[in-house]
């Protein structure tokens, strides 16, 4: 498990790095960004993964996320990969839409035909970069914590449900509650998955916890003035399975927010706050 430093920032006394490997999940060259607090130095440090949404890579919240601050009060790792696998021989979308193929992976394992040589990110998230992280770097690996934005923040909620005794904290801003009910998700669910709606609700967070799933206790922002809230984000959806589910919910609308990195940086420190609390020793 070799891996290419592309690059190594010194930031609030810590290293934000970008590195690259040959990934046998995706088949493709996998780049993604690490940022390591000045603890780390000294021991292994807890882990907090952060999944990004459709359109972005490793690089949207290395430069706006605001995070590097209060990691390295913090002493905590962040690991933010990319959101899909890339290159001149993966497939995309056909006609070049910003929410189906390349930048928007949604966290799934392909199993249709076009796509399932390539698109394995479930797989990639959950144990090819693990175990990368765990050789690699300072990091203590029994405490781990994840949380994403959008398509990210689905990934988080449904990586956290489906595996409760590895992170030991989950949160997500403007998560795709329930993508087998929303247009976005309906769409990458089917290209990718194929019409088994069975299937496709191991990777809905609602639907996880309407079969089951459960998880000591989630936090979700979702800004009110978000453009995808009503039709794709519907955290109301999460908000009733929970209730009914008995999961505890900290769901908040900050008023005049939408779906940006402006929004995630303001709240990012909440997040990461609430994170550490949940990973100490």
């Amino acid at each position: 498990m070799t891996i290419e430093t592309v690059s190594l920032t010194r930031s609030h006394d810590g290293t934000q790095g970008v590195y690259k490997h040959a990934s046998r999940e995706t088949g493709t060259d996998m780049t993604f960004s690490v940022f390591l607090p000045p603890a780390a130095g000294g021991k292994p440090c807890p882990v907090v993964w952060y999944l990004s949404g459709l359109t972005c890579t490793h690089a949207n919240v290395t430069e706006k996320g605001e995070y590097r601050r209060l990691c390295a009060d913090l002493g905590l790792i962040l690991v933010a990969p990319d959101t899909s696998p890339r290159g001149p021989d993966v497939p995309g979308d056909a006609n070049n839409a910003y929410d189906f193929g390349l930048g928007a992976g949604f966290y799934v394992d392909a199993t249709q035909p076009r796509f399932a040589k390539n698109y394995r990110m479930w797989s990639y998230v959950t144990e090819e970069l693990p175990a990368l992280i765990g050789k690699n770097f300072s990091a203590d690996m029994d405490r781990q914590s994840i949380m994403g934005h959008s398509m990210g923040g689905h990934g988080a909620l449904t990586i956290a449900l489906r595996h409760p005794q590895r992170f030991r904290a989950a949160s997500a801003f403007s998560p795709i509650a329930a993508p087998s009910q929303v247009p976005w998700g309906i769409k990458a669910l089917s290209g990718y998955l194929g019409d088994d709606r069975k299937a496709w609700r191991r990777h809905d967070a609602v639907a996880l916890i309407e079969d089951g799933a459960r998880f000591p206790e989630l936090l979700v922002d979702v800004g009110d003035a978000d453009p995808f809230l009503t039709e794709q984000l519907r955290p109301g959806l999460l908000e009733n399975a929970c209730a009914d589910a008995g999961i505890p919910l900290t769901l908040r609308r900050p008023s005049g927010y939408d779906h940006s990195y402006y929004f995630i940086s303001s709240f990012m420190e909440d997040h990461l706050r609430w994170h550490a609390a949940r990973l100490q020793p």
